[in-house]
């Protein structure tokens, strides 16, 4: 990459020009990430689960003016991905970002978990992301200057009471990102990664109202505060950008100092 790249893209700071593939977009984080690549000038295109509350998402984006798509499915069936792909196909030949959102937990000990739960979490955590990066390969390399984010957790680095299926998952996106960062280089193919500590989402809600939970998690926290979605999104839409063009293979943790602290 040389200055020429930046004669090319006045505003570094922004993502105007940009098509975006964001999965788990309608709640949370990868609702926050929309938003954010929206108003920072992007084209997305959004996969849920939720056919209701996805239409609700685009039709609101729509009414406010904003290039939007989108489709309800599962990326942790193969069957599905492959109609998101022929979907996307539809509506771009290419696009330069892909956001691995979506995630799953069920919170237990490990000798509690039946195989099927832990294949769940593996499959929806894991697998899905490693092969929605593989399926999009083609689209992002034609596009001459893509990204990937890949939505980690600072489980992957350390030892919490999310179960330990959860963070296996999260570490081994740790180094998917790191892998095809390198692989993938030579293809104008940037990978990072963002891991969060907890975050006000609607995965959280529960565990945040047991008031005990949540002082500890604060006690833990040396800003002393939950994160907000957008706090998380902010990393997400900078890494993605012309200003952030020499950086991959990263791994930054959004955590209020928890992991300098640690329990």
């Amino acid at each position: 990459m040389t200055k020429d790249y930046f004669n090319m893209n006045q505003n570094k700071w922004r993502l105007e020009g940009k098509r975006a593939v964001i999965t788990g977009g309608t709640k949370g984080i990868g609702y926050a990430v929309a938003n954010e690549f929206l108003q920072l000038g992007a084209e997305i295109f959004v996969i849920a689960r939720d056919q209701a509350l996805l239409d609700e998402r685009l039709n609101s984006w729509k009414l406010q003016g904003y290039p939007v798509f989108g489709m309800a499915a599962d990326v942790s069936s193969k069957e599905e991905r492959a109609l998101v792909f022929k979907a996307i196909n539809k509506v771009w030949d290419s696009f330069h970002l892909l956001v691995n959102n979506v995630g799953t937990n069920i919170r237990k000990k490990a000798i509690e978990f039946t195989l099927e739960e832990y294949e769940k979490i593996m499959s929806t955590n894991m697998t899905s992301n490693f092969e929605m990066s593989r399926l999009s390969y083609p689209f992002l390399k034609t596009s001459g200057n893509a990204a990937i984010v890949n939505l980690l957790s600072v489980a992957g680095f350390t030892h919490l009471r999310t179960g330990p299926p959860y963070g296996m998952s999260k570490a081994a996106l740790y180094q998917l990102t790191k892998n095809l960062a390198v692989e993938w280089a030579k293809d104008g193919i940037r990978v990072n990664a963002v891991a969060p500590w907890y975050t006000r989402t609607p995965l959280v809600e529960k565990l945040l109202e047991d008031e005990t939970y949540y002082k500890d998690i604060i006690a833990h926290t040396p800003m002393g505060r939950i994160a907000e979605a957008e706090e998380v999104s902010s990393l997400v839409a900078y890494l993605c950008m012309p200003a952030a063009s020499y950086i991959t293979g990263q791994s930054i943790a959004v955590d209020g100092g928890f992991l300098i602290q640690g329990f």
